[in-house]
């Protein structure tokens, strides 16, 4: 990661946190922005999201449910919150429909840290990373922080 630069005509640095609205994904953002505080970074927020699926049978769904409206509405609840508390912190959310992992992966051509939150201990002990992290770490185009909250 680089710091701040005081040339106004330099690109700005950015960490960029895949965001879902889970726990997971609160903390790694909090961690980001904290982050961003120190060296001077630009925060982005990413959220991916689909239409749920089935197989075999059609999902009735309510004409008022927006998958996108939900997930703008997560991230502003998350990072309002966040903006007062860093106030020095320039945050960008984006919502965009598609699956997670490769529009993260993709954002993480302009990144120079890509943030994501831990599974944690699921099902299986020994699974610690979610499909998600797991796919970033092994394709993204930066550095890779998995945050995984204290236990």
């Amino acid at each position: 990661m680089t710091t701040a630069s005081t040339d106004p005509t330099a690109p700005e640095s950015r960490i960029v946190v895949g965001f879902d609205g889970s726990d997971s994904s609160k903390q790694a953002l909090r961690w980001a922005a904290s982050q961003a505080a120190l060296i001077g970074d630009v925060v982005e927020v990413i959220t991916a999201w689909t239409w749920p699926t089935s197989y075999g049978w059609t999902v009735a769904f309510p004409t008022e449910y927006d998958p996108a409206v939900d997930a703008h509405v997560a991230v502003d609840a998350t990072v309002g919150p966040l903006r007062a508390e860093f106030p020095r912190v320039s945050f960008e959310t984006r919502v965009i429909e598609g699956p997670p992992a490769p529009t993260l992966v993709e954002a993480s051509h302009a990144a120079e840290l890509l943030v994501v939150g831990s599974r944690g201990h699921g099902a299986f002990a020994g699974m610690l990373l979610g499909s998600v992290s797991d796919h970033c770490v092994a394709h993204a185009h930066c550095p890779v922080l998995v945050h995984r909250p204290r236990s």
